[in-house]
């Protein structure tokens, strides 16, 4: 087995299926829709090596035994703890119009997002009301999931409560680099010295854009403004774009 830098195996190569909790025995059932998809979609069969993990960081090594109508049994053959990689990437995330926070979610979870926090920026055209926000949130949690399965990632991103500008500003006291999109800022995020441990929030406004009570606001809190190239892009995209600059500077090297 390859062995990466840091001493866990590669994640690469074998399908990755996510459960609640990983039991301390030898032998586990992916039952429910991961393993409904690992049958009826996957095929997989006897032999076959996979990994299942609680999305925490925890990591069975495992071979296939049986794929029937109860799910997927595996023999596991190791365990490991993948650490959580540095620093932290947090995504402020204005919520986008329609249908597009799923997706939203999905590209930020692939570019290696660890929380993202739904924000309730004052030109969002989309608005969760009280009866709808825990489906809300359920949409994007599920879709974080799906993500990490999907990119074989060992550790799911969190995906809290919405919070408002006030709560944003609040949450920014704990970064140590805090930047928000701005279409109309000066200095570009690649002239930025990015920490190599810690936290960076990244702020992404609504389709309607930033106001200027809220740059003054994130300013004031700490956050400097920055614009990622001359191409004004989608809310639902710019943050995926921020956090693939962010890493090439960081986790990529």
């Amino acid at each position: 087995m390859t062995a990466s830098d840091t001493g866990v195996p590669e994640l690469g190569g074998a399908p990755m299926f996510i459960v609640e909790a990983l039991a301390e025995s030898d032998e586990l059932l992916v039952d429910g829709t991961e393993g409904r998809h690992a049958v009826e979609v996957l095929r997989l069969t006897p032999g076959e090596r996979v990994r299942v993990g609680d999305g925490r960081g925890t990591v069975a090594d495992s071979e296939v035994l049986s794929a029937g109508p109860e799910g997927l049994r595996v023999a596991v053959r190791s365990r490991f703890e993948v650490p959580a990689q540095a620093p932290e990437f947090v995504l402020v995330q204005a919520l986008p119009k329609g249908d597009r926070g799923p997706l939203t979610v999905d590209l930020a979870t692939e570019l290696g997002v660890d929380r993202i926090v739904p924000w309730t920026a004052a030109r969002c055209v989309t608005r969760w009301r009280e009866d709808r926000v825990d489906k809300g949130v359920a949409k994007w949690r599920a879709a974080a999931h799906a993500a990490s399965k999907q990119s074989r990632r060992p550790r799911v991103p969190e995906v809290t409560d919405p919070m408002t500008t006030r709560e944003v500003c609040g949450l920014l006291a704990d970064a140590d680099l805090a930047v928000v999109l701005h279409e109309q800022a000066r200095r570009p995020l690649a002239e930025l010295d990015i920490p190599r441990t810690g936290t960076v929030v990244i702020i992404v406004g609504p389709e309607g854009g930033l106001t200027d009570g809220e740059v003054v606001a994130f300013r004031a809190a700490g956050a400097q403004a920055v614009r990622l190239g001359v191409e004004v892009l989608r809310t639902s995209t710019a943050g995926a774009a921020a956090l693939a600059a962010l890493s090439m500077k960081t986790r990529w090297g």
